[in-house]
């Protein structure tokens, strides 16, 4: 066997106490550190954190390594934790103080700008974009194995100094996930990690609302939106406007209208009969 298989054990409790001395140490160094620690037992409770803990746990090849990082995390093992774009540097507290490097190919241009079309302009404020408050549509497109926004195992690259041979050791499991409690707090760092500029979503749906044919719907639908929100009705299309009656004459602006003809269905009219401004009273003789 080799000398791996012999390591002494390290309970949590004097794991604890070895980090706090490394942090004491490190901190005299003049290093400062941004330690994880989670609250209670839960790693992530927003969309970011926990869509990047769901998309690991969902690939096979982690889902084995995974649970022994989760117990190094929530004791408090990740002494510092901190992101740049395509690579997260980590030190974690074990039977000795390990150095840990996991680095994020940058997402492809091809899938960003197909997830950019296929959000439609949709993402019109980083607030929402942040807090994850988009449609069932979009966060699926985010979500997804193999085309969302989230990393697949083959573009995941991970080093630790422990002498494990496994490529997710549980130094590199609990920095992976000290990631999604490192998003519930930042999801902004998530576009910098995956190397790509969040604004170009916005800027994508300002182009789409700065289209004519699209400024006139929106402008409609939020005018009726606030109708129905006003006077809780329901605002429907307007019905096309009917066809002129029969005897019905348009007039022009500032002329009275000529009222139509009535006919009783049974009077017979006489086209050769006299109208009554013709008739001319009959001359009548001098008398002498």
């Amino acid at each position: 066997m080799s000398w791996y298989s012999f390591r002494p054990y390290v309970s949590v409790a004097e794991r604890r106490r070895k980090a706090e001395q490394a942090a004491k140490r490190l901190a005299a160094q003049g290093r400062k550190l941004q330690p994880v620690q989670p609250k209670g037992r839960t790693i992530a409770a927003t969309f970011w954190g926990k869509a990047w803990c769901d998309n690991l746990e969902a690939y096979s090849d982690f889902a084995n390594r995974l649970p022994r990082g989760r117990s190094y995390l929530n004791s408090g093992s990740v002494l510092d934790l901190q992101i740049h774009p395509g690579k997260i540097m980590a030190l974690v507290q074990g039977s000795a103080l390990y150095k840990v490097t996991v680095k994020i190919d940058s997402l492809s241009q091809a899938r960003w700008e197909q997830f950019k079309k296929s959000s439609g302009g949709s993402i019109t404020n980083l607030l929402d974009l942040l807090q994850g408050k988009l449609s069932k549509t979009i966060l699926a497109d985010i979500t997804t194995r193999g085309t969302g926004l989230f990393p697949s195992p083959k573009e995941i690259h991970m080093d630790c100094s422990c002498p494990d041979w496994a490529d997710v050791c549980k130094h590199v499991a609990a920095v992976m996930y000290g990631v999604g409690t490192r998003l519930d707090s930042n999801p902004e760092l998530f576009f910098m990690l995956r190397d790509v500029d969040m604004q170009e979503l916005i800027s994508e749906a300002g182009k789409v609302a700065a289209s004519p044919l699209e400024g006139r719907r929106r402008k409609t639908a939020l005018a009726d939106a606030d109708l129905s929100e006003l006077f809780g009705v329901d605002i429907e299309e307007k019905a096309p406007t009917p066809k002129a009656r029969r005897g019905v004459t348009k007039t022009k602006p500032g002329m009275k209208p000529k009222p139509a003809t009535k006919h009783n269905a049974t009077t017979r009219i006489d086209k050769d009969a006299p109208t009554p401004a013709s008739r001319k009273k009959p001359k009548t003789a001098n008398r002498t």
